[in-house]
């Protein structure tokens, strides 16, 4: 719960936060991000075994994807068909306003992390660096209390959340509930598949493709381990995301498009939504990523 102490403080502080500075707060972000990464494959290479459970745990990471996913997009498309005015009039709408949208590109940030990740297996399976970064890694839980500090902040800025909730009043919050919900249950179901405590699969699975702060948090909370499986199964989650969505956007509706995407829906799989959805469906994805980033710390630290 200290990390939403943390969360809150620095949505207060983003409320008055210049926004001529945004950019430097994302790169503080980046940089302490990518540094948790680190020293989370450094700690993760040193437990006994880990090289020989590699395949094991990729498997396991797949699962914690895929149900949690699939469970998302029928609960998001079912809330929309029965609730929202409209929903099916996006289907297979492509926004078209001020021409078509660009394809969208690679994030370079899922290769940082994936290096930094590496990188820090790599210096944790040498005696004398991880003797070195002891010191540090022993102490990870006020870098990840100043990330999330930073990430309020983010929140803070968004200054069109009140005039958004007044638009589209509670209807805002069927796609990230449905979104939620599902994701919670795919989580369960994997526990009781793996054989994993019901807490510890639910918190995995309420990453919800926010990989690097899912990875942190449940590293710091329930071990290296848990902690990689909740890296690579949201990471797998936002790339899959570039692939599901124009499917979706064919055989469902355009707001169902969003349910893969969860949390980076605000973000790096923006592109794509602008590219297959309407004008409408990315305002309520612009807001369904704020709304699931702010829920990622809550549900992680709720499991526990």
């Amino acid at each position: 719960m200290t990390t939403l102490v943390f969360m809150i403080i620095g949505f207060a502080v983003g409320r008055i936060f210049p926004v001529r500075y945004k950019t430097l707060n994302e790169r503080i972000q980046l940089l302490c991000t990518l540094v948790l990464i680190f020293l989370m494959g450094v700690g993760l290479s040193q437990r006994d075994g880990f090289f020989s459970g590699l395949f094991s745990l990729g498997f396991k990471s797949f699962l914690f994807f895929l149900f949690p996913t699939v469970l998302s997009v029928a609960v998001v498309y079912l809330l929309t068909r029965w609730f929202m005015d409209g929903a099916e009039a996006g289907n297979g709408q492509r926004r078209t306003s001020g021409g078509r949208a660009e394809a969208a590109e690679s994030d370079p940030m899922v290769f940082m992390a994936l290096g930094a990740l590496i990188l820090g297996i790599g210096c944790g399976a040498v005696p004398a660096v991880a003797l070195l970064l002891r010191p540090l890694s022993t102490h990870t839980e006020w870098l990840l209390y100043f990330l999330m500090f930073s990430v309020g902040i983010s929140v803070g800025l968004h200054r069109g959340i009140v005039a958004g909730v007044r638009q589209y009043h509670v209807k805002i919050l069927l796609i990230p509930c449905g979104i939620i919900i599902g994701s919670l249950a795919g989580g369960v179901l994997c526990g009781l598949l793996m054989d994993y405590p019901v807490n510890q699969a639910v918190s995995i699975a309420g990453g919800l493709g926010w990989y690097s702060l899912a990875g942190v948090s449940v590293s710091n909370l329930a071990g290296a381990e848990a902690g990689s499986i909740a890296f690579l199964s949201s990471l797998m989650r936002e790339i899959g995301a570039f692939f599901m969505i124009p499917y979706i956007s064919r055989h469902f509706n355009a707001c169902t498009c969003i349910a893969p995407a969860a949390a980076t829906s605000e973000d790096t799989t923006l592109p794509m939504l602008i590219r297959y959805t309407n004008e409408e469906t990315v305002v309520l994805s612009v807001f369904n990523g704020i709304i699931c980033s702010a829920a990622v710390p809550v549900l992680i630290s709720l499991c526990y």
